[in-house]
């Protein structure tokens, strides 16, 4: 008889979490070894039952499911792990895959659809849905914000003035205006309220 594939599914919403456990038991050649409500247990989890596959919410109250990964990753660096989550911005998505997740789903995935990506990651192989390689295919053409880009830009969705980001980040208006033009450059926008607005749509920015 076939080793059943082992499955840890991570999510911090109790009835979403048992629900994907029941469908991931129900399939052929599949058990659920463990679950996780937070990331931080999920890093525990995954130590303590090393399982084939793990299923990774992204957003939880403690790290985020990106942080989760890398954490693992970095005892684990073979671990496969998919992301389930039910954000599909290209932020969201280039982060994931960037931090060493296998396969990127959205919730409302088909059930086959998610068992046959568990089978394929068990495998060894990815699973990237067309949608979702379109969005990393875009997130990958666009120049990258540097990490103070992303400050700024952040604060900019606060609806934070240029005096009051460059009081926050002790640095000159004059480099903020530097920065605000560079984040118009990358994003392809000509004012902030585009560039927040687009920055809130690839997830780069919250609100």
């Amino acid at each position: 008889m076939a080793e059943l594939t082992r499955v840890l599914v991570v999510d911090d919403h109790p009835i979403v979490r048992n629900g994907i456990a029941q469908m991931v038991n129900l399939a052929e050649g599949m058990t659920v070894v463990a679950e996780a409500a937070t990331g931080l247990n999920a890093v525990q989890q995954f130590r303590d039952v090393q399982p084939d596959v793990t299923l990774m919410d992204l957003r939880m109250p403690d790290i985020t499911g990106v942080e989760a990964i890398a954490a693992i990753r970095q005892d684990f660096p073979d671990a496969r792990i998919a992301i389930l989550t039910t954000y599909d911005t290209d932020e969201d998505i280039f982060l994931g895959l960037q931090a060493g997740a296998k396969g990127y789903l959205l919730k409302d995935t088909e059930i086959d659809d998610l068992i046959d990506a568990i089978r394929t990651i068990h495998a060894g192989k990815k699973y990237i849905p067309p949608a979702v390689g379109a969005k990393l295919a875009e997130r990958m053409s666009l120049s990258s914000l540097s990490d103070r880009e992303h400050e700024v830009i952040q604060l900019m969705a606060e609806g934070k003035t240029n005096q009051a980001i460059s009081k926050q980040l002790h640095i000159s208006e004059s480099t903020i205006k530097f920065h605000i033009s560079n984040i118009f450059v990358k994003l392809g926008v000509s004012d902030r309220t585009q560039a927040v607005l687009v920055a809130i749509k690839r997830g780069i920015a919250k609100v």
